[in-house]
């Protein structure tokens, strides 16, 4: 949606499967840490056999998003000093986690319905339902990461002043003022994500 009003959009999940590949200090670890059986037989790694590995150990998960998280997010900052965008969205399921919030300007958090959630996954990444199941719950639950981390709103759209607020051409229908706002959208943007956050990085406008 924001990318048809005239934003940029950064996703994360994709930079994540970038950072992953043959060749990238991200690469060395996963194997030195995971071993040679997540590596498909062209030597990129098998991201269904280390998600079946990760998502059934929280430890190695752990250790696989402290490999992988600050790669990301040096990407993410890459492209954000590049762009040339007056609007850049930062779509990222462990925004909050990385600390990016503090990069933007608003923090804005979709949820789906656990069964929703489920069906796309199944749907979308061919997991059984134990799989997909599996995966959720072990992500925390978007109400607990929005208590702890924005003061126990379930969605805040905090802007800098309400008379400083970037735009760009066609983007006139995003909010315009400086109040938190409850709702943003209604429908899961991502088939692995019990929430996703989208921020809008802090820019001079």
């Amino acid at each position: 949606m924001l990318r048809m009003l005239g934003a940029e959009v950064i996703d994360a999940d994709t930079l994540a499967h970038d950072v992953m590949r043959a060749g990238t200090e991200a690469h060395r670890r996963i194997v030195a840490r995971f071993g040679p059986d997540v590596l498909r037989a062209d030597g990129e790694i098998d991201r269904a056999s280390l998600g079946a590995l990760v998502f059934a150990d929280p430890q190695a998960l752990r250790d696989l998003e402290e490999i992988v998280h600050p790669a990301v997010v040096g990407e993410t900052l890459a492209l954000l000093a590049a762009s040339n965008a007056r609007v850049v969205v930062v779509e990222a399921i462990k925004l909050l986690e990385a600390h990016m919030q503090r990069l933007c300007d608003a923090v804005w958090v979709v949820s789906a319905p656990r069964e929703q959630q489920v069906k796309r996954l199944m749907e979308t990444r061919g997991l059984t339902h134990e799989q997909a199941t599996l995966r959720i719950d072990a992500q925390p639950p978007a109400e607990e990461k929005l208590a702890a981390q924005i003061q126990s709103s379930i969605m805040q759209a905090a802007w800098k002043t309400p008379g400083n607020r970037c735009s760009a051409p066609g983007m006139q229908s995003l909010p315009k003022t400086g109040q938190p706002m409850r709702h943003v959208g209604g429908h899961l943007t991502g088939p692995s994500r019990d929430y996703r956050d989208c921020a809008l990085p802090r820019r001079e406008c």
